[in-house]
Order: structure tokens, then sequence, then C-alpha cells
């Protein structure tokens, strides 16, 4: 099986989950800066999990690229990213209008994390479906931002009842991590 429909669907998605996180952001009845204010931690929450799903849906574009068959367990794998990816927009929402508090601010690393597995899951399916061989294994290597991401996230959901400043930075550092492109897979497409 190709692969452009399964492109085509989580591009798809993911356009679908930027726009209603937008839609979260409610215009304020003031038109001072002070009626700006309480919408900022929904203003800031929205950017951090705009920069996730960005940063998901070019490495996800990557990944694909470096792919050249489908299987049914990479469908299934897919879909299991998209599930949660799709309470991103939930997770974030909650964070936002709670102001960063705690349990809103440890589910949000619980969908990140659970994202950042699936994304692996994902990534190793596509691996076995192309063979030893494949692009991809030899574009992944030893991953390391793969394997910290998940290290980080589960650092901070705990941390989050002690000090949501301290689990807020550990999401915004993991960005950070991820937000400039991952070349290893156009390296290895090039090659």
């Amino acid at each position: 099986m190709g692969k452009s429909r399964l492109e085509a669907f989580s591009d798809g998605v993911l356009a679908i989950l930027i726009t209603i996180m937008v839609l979260e952001l409610k215009v304020p009845h003031g038109t001072d800066a002070a009626a700006l204010q309480p919408l900022l931690p929904v203003f800031l929450s929205y950017v951090l999990s705009f920069v996730y799903l960005g940063i998901y849906w070019n490495n996800h574009h990557h990944m694909l690229h470096a792919t050249t068959r489908v299987t049914g367990g990479v469908l299934w794998a897919n879909l299991h990213l998209l599930f949660w990816l799709s309470l991103l927009p939930f997770a974030t929402g909650w964070l936002g209008e709670n102001h960063f508090a705690a349990l809103p601010a440890a589910l949000y690393g619980v969908v990140l994390l659970m994202a950042a597995l699936a994304y692996w899951w994902l990534q190793q399916r596509i691996i076995a479906a192309q063979g030893k061989d494949s692009l991809l294994r030899r574009a992944v290597g030893s991953d390391w931002k793969g394997k910290l991401s998940p290290l980080f996230y589960l650092a901070a959901i705990p941390a989050a009842f002690w000090n949501t400043a301290v689990s807020l930075a550990l999401y915004v550092a993991v960005a950070l991590l991820w937000l400039v492109p991952d070349r290893r897979i156009e390296q290895v497409l090039s090659d």
C-alpha cells in the first residue's frame, strides 16, 4: 500500500487539531490591554501546543518521505499517534483555562508522553515494514532526542504537583529541543 492516503489523512487531522485549539481562544469583551490579561495563560498554552503539533507534523512528514511501504501495523500505529495528538486541544484548554494548575499541567504531560511513545511506536512499525536496511533506520540512528524527551515528560508529570513552573519549563525544553527540524532523514535521503 502507498503512503499518500496515510499522509493526507494525518495532515488533515493535524490541521483540524490546530483549528480546534485556535477556536478556544475567546475574544475579550474589553478594548484595553487589561482585557487581554486573563487570556495570557490560554494564549501561552496554545502557543506551546501549536509548536508541538508543528513539530509532530514536520517530523511525521520527514519520516513518511523515508517510507516506501505502508502495512496494517503502520496504519494502526499512525492512528494511535493521532489519538494522543487529538487529546492535545483538551489538555491545552484545561491547562490554559486553569492558569497552569497542577493537575492540568500533569495531564498535559501525560498526553505529551503518550504522543511521544506513539510516535516511537509508529517509527518502529515503519522500520519493521521497510526491513533491516531501511532508510529510516539509518536516519534515526541512536535517536537521543527521542529517548530524552519521554524522560523529561516523566520528570515533568510529578513535578507539576510540586512546582508547575518546573513542569512547564521541561515541556518548553523538549519543544525547543525538537524545534529545529530533524535533518537526519533529509541527509539519508539526499545520499
